[in-house]
């Protein structure tokens, strides 16, 4: 169904910010249409549907409520859900920056590939680069940018033995972002573009021999099950998105606003800290180094990233990924980006 024609088909359906009437807590009522990401991974699950779907009608004595479903029970791709929030179809939308990115370079710059290393960075990026990003939701989805976080780490799955980043070299790889793809193809590899779905049986018929994702979502998706190795090189984050269509946010009253953004700060700061934790348990899981809690553990074989592996991966960082994204990106967003994030980590993006 095209865009337009599910924004009409929802929007008769009632979709729209409803008021009517009053709360206990002198709120106005206000209803919300909500899509969220992944109706099967954690995200969802833990955080941003009981939120939608419970926390913020506690909060407000009933006077917020939300219908939130995840994208794909809606059927969905991730790209859409920004478009169908700026058409109107939903009030809130959450979603993957590497998504969105195609509408402008300058999205891509809080979770370029192998820029952090361990969560702490990169929230620490989230919040150096958040101003730039807010200016770009208004600008390309007149959206309001509510809240930032992460997906556990992102790492290489691979179904063929890899002992190191050398090993990638003339290997199939299944990326979502562009600048995923700038990572696999400085190190040598080939970028293919596999939906979330589809990547187990891309890697059990050698259409690709790695794919990325996150190390809970991979385990979730039972990639443990066709894939032999796990390179524990964090290629990105999944830095994801929380954000309200303007419209919607100019017909709240003050006290809306100020109860909506301290629960979604609080949420941001929840899922900060829990997803810390089952990035940990998503590596344990899939490679059988630990003791598992959500279940039968995988045995792909877990390789640690040597000296030299580090050094290539600056070597490509700086090769490829950030001059690839600075001739994107543009001069000006690249002087905001050296400015914010590249001051944080003492490095310097240039396309030249």
């Amino acid at each position: 169904m095209a865009l337009k024609h599910l924004a009409a088909a929802m929007a008769a359906g009632g979709i729209a910010l409803a008021a009517v009437g009053a709360s206990a807590q002198d709120l106005p009522r206000n209803q919300f249409k909500v899509v969220g990401t992944w109706g099967n991974l954690s995200n969802f699950q833990k955080h941003e549907g009981p939120f939608w779907n419970q926390v913020v009608s506690d909060k407000s004595g009933g006077a917020i409520t939300a219908q939130a479903s995840p994208l794909t029970e809606l059927g969905l791709k991730g790209f859409e859900v920004m478009r169908l929030l700026k058409l109107g179809v939903f009030d809130f939308a959450h979603g993957v920056i590497g998504y969105v990115a195609s509408e402008d370079a300058v999205f891509e710059g809080v979770d370029l590939s192998v820029i952090a290393q361990d969560i702490g960075t990169a929230r620490e990026i989230t919040k150096v680069y958040r101003p730039i990003l807010e200016d770009a939701f208004a600008k390309t989805y007149n959206a309001k940018l509510m809240l930032m976080y992460p997906f556990p780490s992102q790492m290489l799955w691979c179904n063929t033995p890899i002992n190191n980043i050398g090993d990638l070299k003339g290997k199939k790889i299944r990326v979502y972002s562009t600048t995923l793809g700038d990572f696999v193809e400085g190190v040598g590899g080939t970028s293919v573009t596999v939906p979330f779905a589809e990547v187990v049986p891309a890697l059990q018929k050698g259409v690709v021999d790695c794919g990325i994702t996150g190390t809970m979502p991979a385990y979730r998706a039972k990639w443990h099950e066709v894939a032999t190795h796990a390179l524990a090189l964090r290629v990105g984050w999944g830095i994801s998105f929380g954000a309200m269509s303007m419209k919607t946010w100019n017909r709240l009253d003050d006290k809306t606003k100020a109860l909506l953004t301290a629960e979604t700060q609080a949420l941001e700061d929840r899922m900060w800290k829990e997803t810390g934790i089952e990035d940990e348990m998503g590596v344990i899981c899939n490679t059988n180094t630990g003791d598992c809690t959500e279940g039968t553990p995988g045995n792909m074989k877990l390789v640690v990233p040597t000296d030299a592996d580090r050094a290539a991966r600056e070597a490509v960082m700086n090769d490829f990924i950030l001059k690839r994204w600075a001739a994107r990106c543009g001069e000006e967003c690249v002087k905001q980006w050296n400015g914010t994030v590249g001051k944080l980590l003492g490095v310097t993006a240039s396309a030249n």
